[in-house]
């Protein structure tokens, strides 16, 4: 179906173009939240869902420099058997367990915006989750874990050489 000519000097101007003749000629359906979603419109449930948990590209380019560098690695692991927390590299041997934590997310001290709408939530939210990530930090150091944790912002060549390095030396 032709939908009528787009004359943008960005290909992202011409899809928003696009898009907005589709919706004038009634092609696309307006998205209805969920019942029981917590996300303040049909928009943001779509962008949370399209977030990753694991796999991410931080965590990708991380994983590609320590295998270069001759690191073998497990991926999602929990390392301790009575916590449900799984782990973004773990290195078993050595007990050496890497976290890439993104800004938004664990509320990166540099990064971090708190969200403009259902602000309440989002704050209880990311104060959950660094909550957590102290909780997990202490149970894995108290099992006799070294701990590494990352940021999403962070030079992967800089995080890798320092899991590098403490992978190293406690190999020894």
């Amino acid at each position: 179906m032709f939908l009528g000519t787009v004359d943008e000097a960005v290909r992202s101007k011409n899809l928003a173009q696009g898009w907005r003749l589709a919706r004038d000629k009634g092609l696309l359906a307006d998205e209805v939240a969920e019942s029981g979603s917590w996300a303040s419109s049909a928009a943001v449930r779509s962008s949370m869902r399209g977030n990753r948990g694991k796999n991410t590209g931080p965590e990708l380019r991380l994983r590609a420099l320590l295998h270069r560098a001759g690191l073998r690695y497990r991926v999602g692991v929990a390392p301790l058997s009575n916590v449900r927390r799984t782990v973004d590299v773990v290195f078993p041997k050595v007990k050496v367990a890497v976290f890439v934590d993104g800004c938004f997310w664990h509320g990166c001290p540099a990064h971090y915006r708190p969200a403009a709408t259902n602000k309440n939530f989002w704050r209880a939210k990311i104060e959950g989750n660094r909550s957590r990530d102290r909780e997990t930090d202490r149970l894995l150091r108290d099992g006799g874990w070294e701990v590494i944790r990352m940021w999403e912002h962070e030079d992967p060549e800089d995080c890798a050489s320092r899991v590098l390095a403490i992978v190293r030396s406690r190999q020894i």
